[in-house]
């Protein structure tokens, strides 16, 4: 079937927060934009995420009289790095870090609001900052601002193939309910598609067949720009790096209340406020509904001697030894975790918590009592809670008597979960330059054709709450200024 053509300036895949920046700055340097979304709306993981940006030299930081710098902020970050310093891009790291206060203005310009800064050690001054009501609303005021501007925003539409053309990137072929089309750049194409961590292929190539099987957080991460920029020579680094696979509780099968917020301005400069005017005790019940969410159960409650178990109430290895790696394994790959009585009272109160988000609060047993009773199951008797959750019987009592640490004491007995186990987020994006160009087989960049983002994540190190989003969007403003260059070029 012949494809229809249509041409602009600057060609962007992916439409999460790097997509949306990279769009944004191509606009507004008065070059013609199409964005590119196979999802049915604007998003990707950047909507999934917590909503954590970290950056120095910001207004929340001069209003607590923190003096930071950038410089400061790139010495920091090896910190998070540890023994893998040595593969870190240090030149990239310095373009996020001397690059984040003003891009941390632009969010604020186009409409986003944060709290904080939040301490998080090796960080020497605080600089994590949270974003209110959710991570939604980046891209909901991000689309806005894409919107006005002028950017033609495509969704449904899956890009399949970079078309290169006497030694040039100049377009992509796609498929959407129309049928399939090019669309050619004039100046270039920007690929922010995301990383691989739901990308079997990729992860047992880069971190093995195990791992392959772990899905990852965004079901649509599939990798789609590594794979298609390799095709034309391009590499990819750190590819077997990842934060995962990690155990996390499953996802509400309702919505959480601050998660149906409205990413409404008015409504998050009140909460900014809220948050440093409202006592504690009245606030505390809001931000547990959003750390009851799907966040991770912290590794203590396997130290203090819970067990895991999966849906047929059977353990299946040691609990402190990378449970998350057989989890996928199990039965419906999912798990629960029991407890008796003396670690539900342990873990009702500082410094026991089940879960937490960083700078944010922390989620003791009572909170998933009552914020989230369809992963929280309690009986008097190992019988009735296996009878509740549909496990044998005998297996469950034996799984107690094994423990892990130790023997289950006595009841009344807590099951969390089910859980599961996912990758948050992977490091394996193309090599590129510090003008974000991808870089072919001979270490040179492919004319016309920038990645941002995961997909241009280039051998940096983002460990540390805060720095995928600030890499989305820096890279993404950087990539996109970039093309719109070379458009006006010609």
């Amino acid at each position: 079937m012949a494809k229809s053509e249509e041409c602009f300036d600057v060609v962007v895949v992916g439409a999460g927060g790097a997509g949306l920046a990279a769009a944004i700055e191509a606009r507004g340097a008065g070059r013609s934009v199409v964005l590119l979304e196979k999802n049915p709306q604007p998003g990707g993981s950047t909507a999934w995420s917590i909503g954590s940006v970290t950056s120095s030299g910001t207004p929340h930081q001069r209003r607590r009289g923190i003096a930071d710098s950038p410089a400061d902020h790139w010495a920091d970050m090896p910190g998070f790095a540890g023994d893998l310093d040595g593969r870190d891009n240090a030149a990239l790291r310095r373009v996020l870090c001397d690059e984040m206060p003003a891009t941390f203005q632009w969010l604020l310009d186009s409409g986003v609001r944060f709290m904080g800064p939040m301490p998080e050690p090796p960080h020497r001054q605080p600089r994590m900052h949270n974003v209110l009501p959710n991570s939604r609303s980046f891209i909901y005021h991000l689309t806005r601002r894409a919107k006005r501007a002028g950017v033609d925003i495509r969704t449904g539409v899956r890009v399949n193939a970079i078309v290169q053309e006497s030694g040039r990137v100049t377009g992509v072929d796609a498929e959407g309910e129309g049928g399939p089309v090019r669309y050619r750049a004039r100046g270039g194409v920007v690929l922010a598609a995301g990383d691989f961590t739901n990308g079997a292929a990729f992860k047992a190539r880069f971190m093995g067949p195990q791992e392959a099987k772990v899905e990852g957080v965004n079901v649509t991460a599939t990798g789609d720009g590594q794979r298609m920029a390799e095709a034309l020579g391009a590499r990819i680094v750190n590819g077997d790096l990842a934060l995962g696979p990690e155990i996390r509780f499953i996802a509400p099968a309702t919505e959480t209340l601050v998660r149906r917020l409205p990413p409404w301005r008015w409504l998050a400069v009140f909460m900014e406020w809220a948050i440093d005017h409202v006592p504690p005790m009245i606030l505390r019940p809001l931000m547990m509904r959003f750390l009851t969410t799907a966040l991770a159960p912290s590794t203590a409650l396997f130290d203090a001697g819970a067990v895991l178990v999966n849906r047929h109430g059977e353990r299946f290895g040691d609990e402190r030894d990378r449970p998350a790696w057989r989890l996928p394994d199990q039965p419906d790959k999912l798990g629960y975790i029991v407890i008796d009585a003396a670690l539900a009272q342990r873990f009702s109160a500082w410094p026991d918590y089940v879960s937490t988000a960083p700078g944010v609060a922390y989620a003791y047993v009572p909170d998933y009592r009552r914020n989230r009773p369809d992963v929280f199951a309690e009986a008097p008797t190992l019988d009735a809670l296996a009878a509740r959750l549909g496990m044998d019987t005998a297996a469950l009592a034996r799984s107690a008597r094994e423990g892990g640490v130790r023997p289950l004491g006595e009841g009344p007995f807590v099951a969390l979960g089910p859980v599961r186990s996912v990758f948050v987020h992977s490091e394996g994006g193309l090599m590129v330059d510090g003008e974000h160009r991808v870089l072919g087989a001979d270490e040179q960049p492919l004319p016309g054709l920038y990645a941002a983002g995961s997909t241009g994540q280039g051998g940096l190190l983002l460990k540390g709450h805060g720095h995928h989003l600030a890499w989305a969007f820096v890279s993404g403003r950087r990539a996109g200024r970039f093309a719109a260059r070379d458009a006006a070029r010609g």
